[in-house]
């Protein structure tokens, strides 16, 4: 049957997709959080500093400042299925080689391994959905994928609860993350099968497989480039906050490493639930922009509440929880209203690339920041520096949410504001 004839996937065919490619997205989130919980058991064990964790951390980004672009080429140049299957084995092969040895350098090379391939995976998700949803439920289904995955970030920083006995040894949290990592083969074959049965049976959306020309990356707009920046420095608050904030609320705190894990993973539990939620509403209400600067204010105090106050760690960390649905559910989806879908690989790759280099400078800023603070059990007020830091980030986000939404309200504009499923056309 020619494919202009042939029918659009059928709902539960949609929604099968999401489940597999989640599943991939769920084993690389466990992976990449295994470390948090861990951060005082490699001090202890192995002599580390919190440069050396933050580095651990840091060093999982730092190739995709290079690669993450290459991958939304290599997205829009051989498919999705292809590329899918390259970043689901480096995402295995990574955390094995991290579990090998205790030596900084191997470890070391084994989270970049990783981050080569987890990057790029988020990249191409972003970019399946955006083919198997543009039109359609993209907000509600990209924020039930991101649901998914840090259902693996949830399972991760509560690994101190329900894997108690593996920390009595640095590695065995590790192995744990090795089995996890296998999901990310396990959904990336899933999504070829079910892809080539797709392209014989339905009419997908176009995927390019044309040659990207390098100057494509100058014509995205100001409003790509506005979101581009949001990304990096709201990602900057939040992930680098996470890699200390275990150790943090032990030593700041006085928690025990259970309920600075759960604290922590606060963070993911409210995104579960409230980030479809918001991508659900913002389908239907627009206001894009709008949200995505509210979500930006929730950022500003909330560092500070736990760095200067006594109040309980349940408000500064349910408050960091909202803007980590909101924003992200409304961030993502917006870029395939603004980029042309035959670019859609290569911006989601410029902006997770971009997204990196903050990731990156941020996990050792903090580090060094913490140790030349002498941050510690002893000395909780050397977290502080750290903390302005972070809030110094959230004034940065709603500045620029601020001209996002100043942009999109002028004649520049590109519905961010005004787009709803009731009057978006299919595809």
């Amino acid at each position: 049957m020619p494919e202009t004839l042939r029918p659009e996937p059928t709902r539960l065919y949609r929604w099968l997709v999401l489940i597999f490619v989640s599943l991939a997205m769920f084993g690389s989130y466990y992976v990449y959080d295994a470390l948090s919980p861990l951060a005082d058991v490699l001090k202890s064990q192995l002599g580390f500093s919190d440069l050396n964790i933050g580095f651990l951390q840091a060093i999982y980004s730092f190739p995709n400042i290079f690669t993450v672009v290459i991958g939304g080429f290599l997205i829009d140049r051989i498919g999705l299925r292809k590329a899918l299957m390259i970043f689901g084995v480096l995402c295995f092969i990574g955390p094995v080689i991290t579990a090998v040895s205790g030596h900084l350098p191997l470890m070391a090379t084994g989270r970049l391994i990783f981050g080569m391939g987890a990057e790029s995976l988020n990249v191409a998700v972003t970019t399946a959905l955006a083919r198997w949803f543009r039109g359609k439920e993209l907000s509600f289904a990209f924020g039930l994928n991101l649901t998914a995955s840090r259902l693996g970030t949830f399972a991760a920083l509560n690994s101190p609860t329900w894997a108690r006995a593996a920390y009595a040894n640095w590695r065995t949290p590790f192995i744990i993350s090795v089995a996890f990592a296998s999901l990310c083969l396990v959904g990336s074959i899933v999504y070829w099968i079910m892809e080539v049965w797709a392209e014989n049976h339905y009419r997908l959306g176009e995927v390019s497989t044309d040659k990207v020309v390098f100057s494509d990356l100058w014509k995205f707009g100001v409003s790509y480039w506005l979101i581009v920046a949001l990304c990096i420095v709201f990602y900057s608050a939040v992930f680098p906050f996470q890699t200390f904030a275990v150790k943090f609320f032990m030593e700041a705190h006085g928690t025990s490493r259970e309920f600075g894990g759960f604290l922590s993973s606060m963070l993911t539990l409210f995104a579960m639930i409230a980030t479809p939620l918001f991508g659900l509403w913002v389908d239907r209400v627009g206001k894009r922009a709008l949200l995505m600067m509210l979500g930006s204010m929730l950022l500003i105090p909330v560092y500070l509440m736990m760095a200067y106050t006594h109040v309980s760690l349940y408000v500064p960390m349910a408050m960091m929880g909202v803007a980590f649905s909101l924003i992200p559910a409304v961030m993502w989806p917006s870029v395939a209203y603004i980029v042309d879908q035959s670019k859609l690989g290569t911006a989601y790759g410029l902006m997770t690339m971009i997204q990196n280099i903050g990731l990156f400078d941020l996990n050792l800023v903090i580090g060094w920041a913490n140790n030349h603070s002498h941050a510690g059990a002893d000395n909780p007020a050397g977290y502080r520096l750290g903390m302005w830091i972070f809030s110094g980030l959230g004034f940065l986000g709603v500045a620029f949410a601020f001209f996002l939404r100043r942009r999109e309200t002028g004649p520049h504009g590109h519905g961010l504001e005004t787009i709803t499923t009731a009057n978006s056309a299919s595809p």
